[in-house]
């Protein structure tokens, strides 16, 4: 009598026979993407330029382009890097004009550290907008807004 008893799910069916499961498996999916979040986590803070500034703050938007900008940088210590190269101030034009290929409306990006003299960094921007570089922008941090509550 036992052997006879079968659930009301097993009702009609033949035994041995398997029936094609109805929903879709998305474990895959969430693997593949927490591994593309891991990834991509790892290699953005890469891709930045790697000299160490303490950059200033200031609440402007950002400024939005399609190519990618050369970068002028002057640490703590006053020295001035083109991209992440050193470079002394007196060759600083002539390197620019030769990776932009002597095109003068190529973004430039100056990064100054917190610490450097105001002068320094005009000198660089100075030096630049002489040689005919129209486009030169100053970068900055966003500042952080603590969200307090209201009392």
């Amino acid at each position: 009598m036992a052997g006879q008893m079968q659930s009301s799910s097993y009702i009609g069916r033949r035994p041995g026979r398997y029936s094609a499961m109805s929903d879709i498996n998305v474990t895959p999916f969430v693997d593949v993407m927490l591994v593309l979040l891991v990834v991509f986590m790892i290699t953005a803070p890469l891709l930045t330029v790697g000299v160490p500034i303490d950059l200033p703050k200031a609440s402007a938007s950002n400024l939005q382009g399609n190519e990618e900008p050369l970068t002028v940088s002057i640490n703590s210590k006053g020295e001035i890097f083109l991209q992440e190269t050193i470079v002394k101030k007196e060759d600083l034009v002539a390197r620019l004009l030769a990776i932009s290929e002597n095109l003068t409306a190529r973004r430039i990006f100056v990064r100054g550290d917190r610490s450097v003299d105001y002068g320094a960094v005009m000198e660089v921007m100075g030096s630049l907008n002489a040689a005919g570089f129209n486009k030169v922008a100053l970068v900055t941090e966003a500042p952080q807004i603590s969200r307090r509550p209201a009392k």
